[in-house]
């Protein structure tokens, strides 16, 4: 894997990572304070560009803290894109990362050849959370509770920093419904090694800006779309997935017996969902081409 550093609009430092080679190239918008960790079946996938958020992982905090908004993470996605010289190509989103790819083809449909959306809403994530709370206090819910952490990030920084993370661990946390047990042992001691690093202050931060948005109208979307929702997931019901794409021409949904970490649980499924979409996406290329 590679990684570069771009300067966005505001002349933040965006640390970028690609995995080289002559593979289709396909954009990764993560999820909040997530890296290349969480998709155990695409590190190795030629082609693949990502980037870390800003404040995250090599990627450097704005001057003004309030350039955090999703109007900055689309600009940071087009600035990677604009790096690699990629024009056009398959955009994918987990989580929060959902609402950036979202966006991302609604300002730039000339960029965006089709969407592979995994376990995340298109805007208002915190009315998507928490399916066993009434659907009337869920937003405040989630919204206060975002809030209680990002007060008491150092807390979470002098425990979650010392934590260590062991295969006694990693089988708790397989065995607590936060991750399944479907998920690989080595690649979930990975992943969560280094999401436990975060400046938690900032990452509630993050979350609460992006979390902001208003459901977004995907009506505009022509390009193929799929869904992966994850059956078990309190942080994204399948219902806030699936009803902003429930008109679109090209939309396909794939429910999975997987819980918000869908990436770890069921990589495989990710990458033969992001193979079958790619071939969708050079059939229409093919048929609106106007070639026979």
């Amino acid at each position: 894997m590679r990684e570069r550093d771009v300067i966005a609009w505001d002349g933040t430092k965006i640390r970028t990572w690609q995995v080289p080679g002559e593979g289709t190239p396909v954009l990764l918008c993560p999820g909040v304070g997530s890296g290349p960790e969480s998709w155990p079946s695409l590190t190795g996938r030629e082609g693949l560009l990502s980037w870390y958020m800003r404040g995250t992982m090599g990627s450097d905090r704005p001057v003004d803290e309030r350039n955090i908004s999703l109007d900055d993470h689309v600009s940071d996605a087009i600035a990677a894109l604009d790096d690699a010289g990629v024009e056009r190509c398959v955009v994918m989103g987990w989580s929060m990362g959902v609402t950036i790819a979202a966006e991302l083809a609604l300002r730039h449909p000339e960029r965006v050849a089709g969407l592979l959306l995994v376990a995340g809403a298109p805007g208002d994530s915190f009315d998507a959370m928490l399916p066993l709370v009434p659907r009337n206090v869920r937003r405040v819910v989630g919204l206060t509770g975002a809030k209680l952490l990002q007060q008491a990030g150092p807390v979470l920084d002098r425990v979650l920093h010392h934590l260590p993370v062991t295969d006694a661990t990693t089988f708790l946390l397989r065995h607590s419904g936060v991750i399944k047990p479907s998920s690989d042992p080595k690649a979930v001691t990975h992943a969560v090694s280094r999401f436990l690093q975060h400046d938690w202050r900032w990452y509630f931060t993050l979350a609460l800006a992006l979390g902001a948005t208003p459901r977004q109208d995907l009506s505009p979307i022509v390009c193929p779309v799929t869904l992966l929702a994850g059956r078990d997931d309190v942080l994204a019901t399948t219902e806030s997935m699936s009803g902003p794409v429930g008109s679109l021409p090209q939309a396909r949904l794939r429910v999975l017996p997987c819980s918000h970490y869908l990436p770890l649980e069921a990589p495989e499924v990710v990458s033969d969902e992001l193979d079958l979409l790619l071939d969708r996406v050079h059939a229409v290329d093919f048929a609106t081409s106007g070639r026979s």
